[in-house]
């Protein structure tokens, strides 16, 4: 590429070809649509806003449709913002597991688990975040797809629109049991690692999640809840320690 480096590898998402570069565009080419049409919600709002007031006899009749103009055009910018940032980690301008790695901690944090980011084992597994704690061990990922690729599964199978989901899948299966082998050997306890999956953009199904060949798909926000609500496992305090020091000890701090 003109004016790039031969020694720095160019990230597609920056490029002029790459589905994030045309989402951009065409999103800041749709301005002016997206302005209109809040206009027209705006109206519509004062006119509600108006006939509310008649209707109820509030005096100041236009300050109340001013006040409902106002509330919809408010909400209707807070949405297309929610809509355009939730692509952001998509889009190379965020990255997920900094977002995931500040929802654990603040969740998880007082709560007697351990969040141990960026570990790996060297030249067999590496993953985002590490969470342990009296519910158990899990390994917690981050991915992203497209806004309009849907996650869902059919006949027990995970799909990411119409492509079979289990490249996605089995790796992260096989490094929990690396991981779970790993800590059974050094610490005597019986371990076993559960796999989450934090999805940063793509459609999921209502309710933010899905889970499907071993691995559970979810949104950042709720990966803190599906942890705490695990009952399967039940680690004492010392335990908890215990593994929460070894693998300190043992797991490669991968660097960013």
């Amino acid at each position: 590429m003109p004016g790039g480096s031969i020694y720095v590898q160019q990230d597609e998402k920056f490029t002029g070809s790459s589905p994030q570069w045309y989402y951009e565009k065409f999103w800041r080419e749709d301005a002016r649509n997206r302005q209109k049409s809040r206009i027209v919600k705006a109206v519509v709002g004062f006119a509600v806003g108006i006939a509310l007031a008649i209707r109820f006899e509030v005096e100041l009749a236009a300050l109340v449709g001013l006040a409902f103009a106002g509330i919809v055009a408010g909400a209707d910018w807070w949405l297309d913002w929610r809509s355009f940032r939730a692509t952001a980690v998509w889009r190379g301008r965020r990255r997920g597991e900094v977002i995931t790695r500040r929802l654990l901690r603040r969740s998880l944090g007082r709560q007697g688990y351990h969040v141990l980011d960026g570990r790996a084992i060297r030249d067999q597994a590496s993953i985002d975040h590490l969470v342990i704690g009296p519910g158990g061990v899990w390994i917690v990922d981050n991915e992203s797809w497209s806004p309009d690729t849907e996650i869902a599964t059919y006949a027990g199978r995970l799909f990411f629109g119409e492509r079979y989901g289990t490249k996605v899948a089995k790796p992260l299966i096989d490094t929990a049991e690396a991981f779970a082998q790993l800590l059974t050997r050094e610490t005597g306890i019986p371990v076993r690692i559960t796999p989450l999956l934090a999805v940063h953009c793509g459609s999921l199904p209502r309710g933010g999640s899905v889970a499907a060949e071993g691995v559970t798909l979810l949104r950042p926000r709720l990966v803190a809840r599906q942890i705490k609500s695990s009952r399967e496992t039940v680690l004492s305090d010392e335990q908890v320690e215990l593994l929460a020091r070894t693998a300190a000890r043992e797991l490669q701090r991968q660097r960013s």
